[in-house]
């Protein structure tokens, strides 16, 4: 059999298996050896009458199939109006099948919108812990929304306290854009890193699938995902380092040996996170494009920036320009088909904020002091032509009610994006990592005076770790930027160090 085909086929009974509950040989009161749902429980992609709830049984996290000895299990669950559970509205079961590594995707309907409702799961005599999932407002609702923006938690660097911090937020979502894992082999132990990965360096399923299972065990991280629901997207680290397409990390890996390991990544995401039945031809082909409304009031466009890039010009890094292929305009960022999504997406979205969630810098940043230019070779700036593209299609069809949310670079950053006649169309809130990078410090070393003067488009830069806060109504963007002075130990205090308002149809960001 051809490996695409198997993939073809893969997929199929993926889907089959997550939407047709399957009671051949499935064990209705299951023994575990140990608590099955100790990866807590999540919910995700909310409409008004719909949302995703998850879990994953694995009562032996880090053991190639969790510790479920290939059992089919019979899981069910409940939504109520009360955390108590006296009031069921919803009620189901599904079968947790050691094809989809025993996770569990509940698409939730029949729900009323714009409001909270309380899920959990329970197998045999085992109880989930107790999630708040919240459905999206009625279309045409001017309903005001408050949300969080994280990404980028690699599990060595740092304790993942700001999570904590986050958990106890009256947000009515959170979005991840990226970095969920990191794949990398275990690192020494240095006062920098509090944590050891479990494995070497992941690229098998069963490999991805204990990596999810390790990060999954930090409390905080379940506090949060209990907390409400989340829209994620992936980066590069839930593959490999900086790949691009079937480019891998310094190309060690055949496009043919890239195309499997992606198809076990891109799977194992998808059993670790509350999203819908994924739609594509294989796994490796897992398409996360999608839309998000919030009544009238905002549209989410969640985009895959990784999947379908060209290769990073220049050998990749930080790199003087002009240099190789980089202004070549056939190069892609996004990919043609999902460039024309959102470019025809944009052209006939009504709702008041256009929002991107968007994995790398969309703004350019000159490192360069003088006449030279250095600029990432992995952003969009790294793709002169498609972010050329990508920013005149803000301008011409969202100008000043669009905003850019970005992962990725693990330090905070307020950017004007402006054309290449210098009119600022948009605004991106770059968020920090929860984790990556350590500690930090209040600025970057590398964007010192001098180098911020040569980028006047930055209007506030930091480095330490945390997340945002977004509240939106129809007229006015409020970001906050929350931070912890450390992660190196637990039980750091959050500040916040920075605010920042957006008026729509009004030019330019302004600091509160």
């Amino acid at each position: 059999m051809k490996r695409r085909d198997f993939l073809l086929d893969a997929a199929r009974l993926a889907a089959l298996t997550a939407v047709v509950p399957n009671d051949w040989r499935v064990a209705f009161r299951p023994r575990f050896s140990d608590d099955p749902f100790s990866l807590g429980v999540a919910c995700g992609d909310p409409t008004p009458n719909s949302a995703i709830l998850w879990t994953r049984l694995a009562p032996n996290q880090l053991e190639v199939d969790g510790g479920m000895s290939g059992i089919r299990a019979a899981v069910s669950w409940q939504v109520a109006d009360d955390e108590q559970f006296t009031k069921i509205v919803k009620s189901g079961r599904a079968t947790a099948a050691p094809e989809l590594g025993y996770s569990i995707h509940v698409d939730a309907t029949g729900l009323e919108p714009d409001r909270w409702y309380f899920y959990r799961f329970t197998s045999n005599d085992a109880v989930s812990p107790v999630g708040r999932v919240r459905t999206a407002p009625a279309p045409g609702a001017t309903t005001p929304l408050k949300f969080g923006v994280v990404s980028c938690q690699h599990w060595e660097q740092g304790y993942y306290t700001a999570y904590g911090h986050l958990a106890k937020e009256e947000v009515d979502l959170v979005t991840h854009l990226g970095d969920y894992i990191y794949e990398y082999g275990p690192a020494t132990i240095t006062p920098g890193r509090p944590r050891q990965h479990a494995s070497t360096e992941v690229r098998t399923l069963d490999q991805y699938r204990a990596r999810y299972a390790q990060y999954k065990t930090d409390p905080s991280l379940q506090a949060a995902h209990a907390r409400c629901p989340w829209e994620v997207v992936w980066d590069d680290h839930e593959v490999d380092n900086n790949y691009a397409g079937l480019f891998g990390e310094n190309d060690m890996e055949s496009e043919d040996q890239m195309r499997v390991r992606r198809a076990a990544a891109y799977q194992a995401w998808w059993e670790h996170q509350p999203v819908r039945v994924p739609k594509a031809q294989s796994w490796a082909d897992l398409n996360i494009t999608r839309t998000l409304e919030w009544g009238a009031t905002a549209r989410f466009w969640m985009i895959d920036t990784r999947q379908y890039r060209a290769n990073q010009a220049c050998d990749d890094g930080n790199k003087n320009v002009p240099c190789g292929n980089w202004e070549e305009s056939s190069r892609q960022f996004m990919g043609a088909a999902e460039e024309h999504w959102l470019e025809q997406g944009l052209k006939s979205s009504k709702e008041k904020w256009q929002v991107i969630g968007n994995q790398s810098m969309a703004a350019t940043i000159d490192s360069a002091v003088g006449p030279d230019r250095a600029i990432s070779m992995d952003s969009w700036s790294g793709y002169p032509a498609a972010q050329k593209r990508f920013i005149d299609m803000l301008g011409k069809y969202a100008a000043n009610r669009s905003v850019v949310l970005t992962g990725d670079n693990h330090s905070n950053w307020v950017n004007e994006l402006r054309t290449d006649k210098g009119q600022t169309v948009a605004t991106e809130f770059l968020g920090t990592s929860i984790s990556s990078g350590g500690d930090g410090s209040d600025r970057s070393n590398f964007f010192n005076d001098a180098v911020a003067a040569e980028n006047p488009h930055v209007k506030w830069q930091n480095n330490r770790r945390g997340y945002l806060v977004c509240e939106v109504n129809a007229d006015t963007w409020r970001t906050e930027f929350r931070t912890v002075p450390y992660v190196s130990r637990p039980g750091a205090p959050v500040e916040t160090p920075t605010k920042w308002r957006l008026t729509r149809g009004m030019l330019g960001v302004e600091k509160e």
